[in-house]
């Protein structure tokens, strides 16, 4: 016992427990809200799930920040087969969820969406592999850029092939861009990028989207699709009136009229701001920002101060991942982003998305665990 007490005082002292305790705060929250959330289907084995995941994800934490990012980066041929090959066994064996996509893995009752676990490893070697163009090479050159357009569309199109998971896929995307932001990518390649992408839009609209996926992209800002509002407008509108009835303070848990129904759909996954909004009011729709902001400001803090570059990418993507989905599913929840699948990070029900989240939150706390460098430090 005296030789562990010393070893736990350290890790308490280095690991970021500011970080830790928002992550726990905010899952806590949400499997309050998912007991609410599914209380109507007379069954608590949502909460059970998501409380073994929270532990599960704690123990992912604590893992991943003892062992240092750059030894889990040097394994990078590693990952990335165990990436590709992780999407691939979707096409065999990959099974529907609730958002109707084939990503889902499930073996003995127990489901696992590749998506999500992929994405902490998608972090780390996109940081790898930004950070090395960058100190050996010339990330702005042109083979560079191919390098890393081909790293991931290689991703991005895994994912859209073996699952169909559009809402996945423009989390990658979103990363992808955020993290060659911070890396320091001169601004004419993303004007180039958007020019491309104006270009493309059209045969890929016309080509390779459903119907059904363009109009729920367009949905939020064309009145005439479903003018009745009985079919894909249904679940938008369910949440609209939800969020609208709670008002400031909200019905209270357990009593929302849409909550505890089955009006509407999705309501401990992809809609559960809708949940929040309904049963606590505009009040619990804050703190859930809130929360989620704070975490997001951690990250790009410690993102900041970190030892080197790509340590800062891996906080930075880290931070993206979690803006992103925040800002779509309480989009799509309000009526003004795409329907999508997007869940709310550390509220909405997912094992799946909870220990993966945590174990990125991990790498950020290893990421201070380990300060900088005292040449580094000197000069501030």
């Amino acid at each position: 016992m005296k030789k562990l007490w010393p070893v736990l005082t350290d890790f308490f002292r280095r690991a970021d427990m500011l970080l830790l305790a928002l992550c726990v705060a905010a899952s806590a929250f949400g499997i309050v809200v998912i007991s609410s959330a599914t209380a109507s289907y007379g069954s608590s084995k949502y909460v059970i799930i998501q409380s073994a995941a929270l532990l599960l994800g704690i123990g992912m934490f604590i893992l991943f920040t003892v062992i240092d990012v750059d030894i889990i980066a040097g394994s990078w041929p590693v990952l990335f087969a165990f990436n590709v090959v992780f999407l691939l066994i979707l096409i065999p064996f990959g099974v529907s969820g609730d958002t109707g996509n084939s990503g889902w893995l499930r073996f003995f009752g127990i489901g696992i969406q590749p998506s999500e676990v992929v994405k902490v490893i998608y972090i780390v070697l996109m940081a790898k592999h930004i950070s090395y163009l960058k100190e050996y090479k010339n990330l702005n050159s042109v083979f560079s850029v191919a390098q890393l357009l081909l790293h991931f569309a290689v991703m991005f199109g895994l994912i859209i092939f073996t699952s169909d998971d559009l809402g996945s896929a423009l989390v990658f995307f979103f990363i992808f861009l955020v993290m060659l932001f911070a890396g320091g990518l001169k601004l004419y390649w993303f004007l180039l990028g958007l020019a491309a992408l104006a270009a493309l839009t059209p045969l890929v609209w016309t080509k390779f989207l459903q119907p059904y996926q363009r109009d729920r992209i367009l949905l939020p800002y064309v009145p005439s699709i479903d003018p009745d509002g009985f079919g894909i407008r249904w679940q938008p509108n369910q949440s609209k009136l939800a969020l609208a009835s709670g008002q400031l303070t909200g019905t209270g848990l357990y009593h929302g009229p849409q909550s505890q129904s089955s009006a509407l759909s999705g309501k401990h996954t992809d809609f559960i701001f809708a949940v929040i909004g309904e049963e606590l009011g505009m009040i619990g729709c804050c703190v859930v920002l809130l929360l989620l902001l704070l975490i997001i400001v951690r990250c790009v803090y410690v993102g900041l101060h970190s030892r080197n570059t790509m340590s800062m990418l891996v906080c930075f993507g880290v931070a993206s991942t979690i803006l992103f989905q925040t800002f779509e599913n309480a989009g799509m929840c309000i009526g003004i982003t795409p329907v999508i699948g997007i869940t709310l990070p550390f509220f909405s029900y997912g094992g799946s998305s909870m220990f993966s989240l945590m174990a990125a939150m991990g790498l950020v706390s290893g990421i201070r665990y380990r300060p900088k460098p005292e040449r580094y430090r000197r000069y501030g």
